[in-house]
């Protein structure tokens, strides 16, 4: 076997902090080819689709990926922008106000880089620019908030799966998930605020999240519950009574049952029992994409004023404003602790003779 190393590499080189961001994904254009490509490797992985290989093998390809990747361009090319993809463009724009952010205590310490579990950057390339970079300890952090098996699980699966072929492995710490961490509802909980400002206060609040199956509940994926604790938490700093809010799930794919309240369903029907506006979040989307932008700033609207509302608006996603770069970076700091920096040697030393002087007296 052989295993990747550090073509960079020089035993003189000083030790950094690596910090790896990673989101979904997305395709390299809006074009059929470039989806055909993205959803084989994105429905592909078995933490994503739960069917017996041979029998998804068959659906994937058979089906699938014959009538969807021309569908999905088509929906694509409604959000693409002159920087490309929403979610990649929103992404490193977050990697680099991260890099502002810990530059302002850490210095050129730590080293920050993002990647996208499927598609590009990839994952692979993102811990290699890490190791170039200098990188002896890495932070892996999924920008999902809420930890599912098939976002944050398939992440580490993927992460675990470079390392095998690594030659040298870093000291390894992963963000499973943040959705009660204080700073990220506050980021939350401001943005709706500050959009209210603006716009006022709607009748209900619809905290919309991705769906999944609900058999993965069933079999133990904390995905729902964490959902549900995230809207809470948000609800309750805004000081929000329980029916003037609600959570739902969306994107829902395939024929079999997924978590409910369906956002597409619950829209539809919110105008018939008197409730003619509203507004939408996603507190489990870091940054804005397809799902968003298009499935819900469009799509979901044209439902619910069709069904008789009046007023709807879709609150965007955190993306890179201040407050959500400083709720990332305290949860890297949160994932530092005990990772000695070189300017904090002096501490480190005062701290060793500190436990050394109280070794002494017990003596």
């Amino acid at each position: 076997m052989r295993f990747t190393g550090s073509p960079k590499f020089t035993h003189q080189q000083t030790d950094r902090i690596g910090v790896l961001i990673t989101n979904l994904g997305t395709p390299d254009a809006p074009t059929t080819p470039a989806l055909r490509r993205y959803l084989r490797e994105f429905l592909s992985d078995p933490r994503v689709v739960e069917v017996p290989r041979a029998l998804w093998w068959l659906i994937l390809n058979g089906i699938i990926l014959r009538i969807r990747p021309r569908r999905s361009a088509a929906a694509y090319k409604t959000v693409w922008t002159e920087r490309g993809s929403p979610l990649l463009f929103h992404t490193h724009d977050q990697q680099q106000a991260l890099q502002a952010k810990l530059a302002e205590r850490y210095g050129d310490d730590v080293v920050v880089k993002f990647a996208m579990r499927y598609g590009n950057p990839s994952l692979a390339s993102g811990l290699q620019e890490l190791f170039d970079a200098g990188a002896r300890k890495i932070v892996v952090l999924p920008l999902y908030p809420q930890y599912s098996a098939a976002t944050s699980g398939s992440t580490f699966d993927a992460v675990s799966a470079d390392f095998t072929k690594r030659r040298w492995l870093p000291d390894f710490r992963f963000v499973s998930h943040y959705h009660d961490h204080p700073a990220y509802i506050a980021a939350v909980a401001s943005s709706i605020k500050r959009f209210w400002e603006t716009h006022g206060k709607p009748q209900k609040l619809v905290l919309s999240y991705h769906g999944v199956p609900l058999k993965y509940l069933h079999k133990g994926d904390p995905y729902h519950c964490e959902c549900h604790k995230t809207s809470r938490l948000i609800a309750e700093q805004l000081g929000l009574e329980k029916h003037e809010y609600v959570t739902t799930f969306q994107s829902r794919f395939g024929r079999e049952e997924w978590l409910q309240p369906y956002t597409d369903s619950t829209l539809k029907a919110l105008p018939g029992q008197g409730i003619k506006n509203i507004q939408v979040v996603c507190p489990g989307f870091s940054a804005d994409c397809l799902e968003t932008i298009e499935e819900i700033g469009e799509e979901n609207r044209e439902y619910f004023m069709e069904a008789g509302g009046t007023d709807y608006a879709y609150i965007p996603a955190l993306n890179a404003e201040p407050m959500h770069i400083d709720a990332l970076a305290q949860i890297v700091q949160d994932n530092l602790h005990g990772w000695v920096l070189e300017h904090d040697e002096p501490q480190r030393a005062e701290r060793a003779k500190e436990l050394e002087v109280k070794h002494e007296q017990k003596s």
